[in-house]
């Protein structure tokens, strides 16, 4: 069919559905299903990190951002209680000043990714790019230092964590 193969099909199947889970998001009324709606397109943009041959980032994407940052807003919104009576009305203005921001951005976005090459990665001869085994080669080897200065940043985090949330002992 045209010459396209199963990759390019795949690839054009997702991109729809993440555009169109992504549209829902914005468009549902309810902000449950908004949040559920963002948890598919999550799934979509995992499954074109999978086509990418980057297995690793596509099974932390759906455990970090599915996983643990859609439950924080589920919390949230639950917590929130949202009712339409207590939410402020827009008025006219706002929502055109809105729309105009957000055409702009999209202009400015296609105008930078006009210019931009396609990425062929078979051409840096990095066929296993993605791979837990790889990505550790590279992080433990090129990038220790630095790998090394996050952890104990972590750490200075953990411990300031700790020492905020801590009650006093009178």
């Amino acid at each position: 069919m045209l010459g396209y193969t199963i990759t390019q099909w795949i690839f054009g199947i997702l991109s729809f559905l993440a555009i169109m889970f992504a549209l829902m998001v914005v468009f549902s009324r309810n902000p449950i299903n908004s949040v559920l709606y963002l948890v598919l397109t999550f799934f979509c943009v995992a499954g074109h990190y999978l086509l990418m041959n980057a297995q690793f980032l596509a099974v932390v994407h759906i455990v970090v951002y599915s996983g643990a940052i859609m439950v924080l807003f589920l919390f949230v919104i639950m917590l929130m209680n949202l009712n339409e009576n207590t939410e402020p009305q827009r008025t006219w203005l706002t929502k055109i000043i809105a729309g105009v921001a957000g055409g702009l951005l999209l202009v400015v976005l296609v105008g930078s990714l006009k210019g931009a090459e396609q990425l062929q990665l078979a051409s840096y001869g990095a066929s296993q790019i993605g791979l837990v085994k790889n990505l550790g080669k590279v992080l433990f080897s090129e990038f220790l230092f630095p790998f090394e200065i996050v952890s104990v940043l972590l750490l200075a985090a953990l411990v300031g964590a700790i020492m905020i949330g801590k009650k006093e002992i009178k």
